[in-house]
């Protein structure tokens, strides 16, 4: 038991996540107080507009940095020891970057009051989609600095980068919500992490890995073919999610209430605190080692290995929040949020089954399998989207975490099957 314990502690993921521990806690406490803070000054209805900007805010952040974060990441990886092609890829990604963010920004400077009509359902957040525009470009240049990092292997820098971003956002969140209220509070959700783009300037700036002019190099468009097939991924990823979310809590508004969708709302936002700790270490860790990795018998070992640390860890914290959740209910949030306890059972089962099955979908990001990994993301979206409606129809608000679960559940199926090959036999 000893030594399947100092085996399990010997690999590089927990190394990887050991490091990350402190950026982990520090995130996850700063999101617990976070999400405290707003619920104190907010009802469910406020709770469900953030929950419509944070959905909103992310299509165009994907947009502006050109989905080509982990492309960057793999390509630095893979060149690091060639100066001249990894130089490439990072002048290419710069001008990616620089043009989609800037393009993005001025379309919701002048897409404000429209946005803000039709989003948060009232033109006097207009100024928040001209803050949102204006500081757009640094969150997308941050993303692309920290991609560099990220495939260079400097987890330190990389770790130190998230904890000021998570200190800095609880900042942004307790001061605005307390001094503005619901403005104050969309207002940090969407200006926050450009903020730490300064943090994470400063960090790579004495870096001897490469030089500023690298950045501004010339533009290849090898280098941007090459990236296309990952920001094809990622940008469809990080769009047909938060579009569908958006389009399940407009669901709920309309049919069961603001309220209730501002319930269904909290249930992600304790999702997101938790599974913060296993998106983040699997980010740092295992698509720079997938990449890596050569034959499928290698490939293999390294799934297999992520699975059993990955599903128990799962299964504890899911029997711990089902255990205490009417303490955590009220720790996070308050009394009047208690009609959730009854979204935990399938949130947390959805939960699972998301994890399990990002683990696979790494595979299709690192084999750069983008038509595969675009028809999954669709139909797997697609079914959340109509499960989610008809459980809603048939049980109320707990139909949206039946559907979330069911949805992950068919996606799981199909990654079993593209990689049953991979997964269950053997060279």
């Amino acid at each position: 038991m000893l030594l399947k314990l100092r085996k399990i502690f010997a690999t590089d993921l927990v190394k990887v996540s050991s490091l990350n521990a402190v950026a982990t806690l520090v995130r996850m406490l700063t999101g617990m107080i976070s999400v405290k803070v707003v619920a104190t000054q907010l009802d469910p209805k406020g709770i469900a507009l953030l929950g419509q900007l944070s959905s909103f805010s992310l299509l165009f952040l994907s947009l502006s940095t050109g989905g080509i974060k982990n492309g960057m990441t793999k390509y630095v990886a893979q060149y690091g020891n060639s100066k001249r092609m990894y130089g490439i890829f990072l002048s290419t990604g710069f001008w990616i970057t620089f043009v989609l963010s800037l393009v993005c920004g001025l379309v919701l400077i002048f897409g404000a009051n429209y946005f803000a009509l039709k989003t948060l359902k009232d033109t006097q957040y207009t100024p928040v989609f001209y803050v949102f525009g204006a500081t757009i470009i640094f969150y997308a240049l941050n993303e692309l600095l920290l991609s560099v990092i990220n495939g260079f292997r400097e987890f330190k820098k990389y770790v130190t980068v998230n904890i000021v971003g998570s200190v800095v956002g609880l900042i942004f969140t307790v001061v605005s919500s307390y001094t503005f209220g619901i403005f104050g509070a969309l207002i940090a959700l969407v200006t926050y992490q450009s903020i730490v783009f300064t943090v994470t300037l400063s960090l790579i700036s004495k870096s001897s890995r490469f030089t500023w002019q690298m950045f501004f190099g010339k533009f290849s468009k090898v280098a941007a073919l090459r990236l296309s097939n990952f920001s094809k991924m990622a940008i469809v990823s990080l769009i047909v999610l938060p579009l569908a979310q958006m389009i399940v809590r407009t669901y709920l508004i309309d049919t069961k209430g603001a309220d209730q969708a501002g319930l269904w709302e909290s249930m992600n936002r304790i999702s997101n605190i938790y599974l913060t700790v296993i998106t983040t270490s699997l980010s740092v860790y295992y698509l720079p080692k997938l990449a890596g990795l050569k034959n499928n018998t290698e490939i293999r070992q390294e799934v297999m290995s992520v699975y059993k640390l990955l599903i128990p860890f799962l299964i504890i914290v899911s029997l711990v929040l089902i255990v205490f959740k009417y303490y955590i209910i009220n720790i996070l949030f308050a009394e009047k949020f208690q009609q959730m306890q009854d979204l935990f059972y399938f949130q947390l089962l959805g939960d699972i089954l998301k994890m399990s099955t990002w683990v696979l979908g790494y595979l299709l990001v690192a084999k750069a399998m983008a038509k595969t990994y675009i028809i999954v993301e669709i139909v797997s979206v697609a079914l959340f989207i109509l499960f989610s409606i008809f459980f809603v129809d048939r049980f109320g608000t707990i139909g949206a975490t039946i559907g979330y679960a069911a949805a992950f559940f068919c996606q799981l199926l199909i990654m079993v099957f593209i990689f049953r090959k991979l997964l269950f036999k053997y060279e």
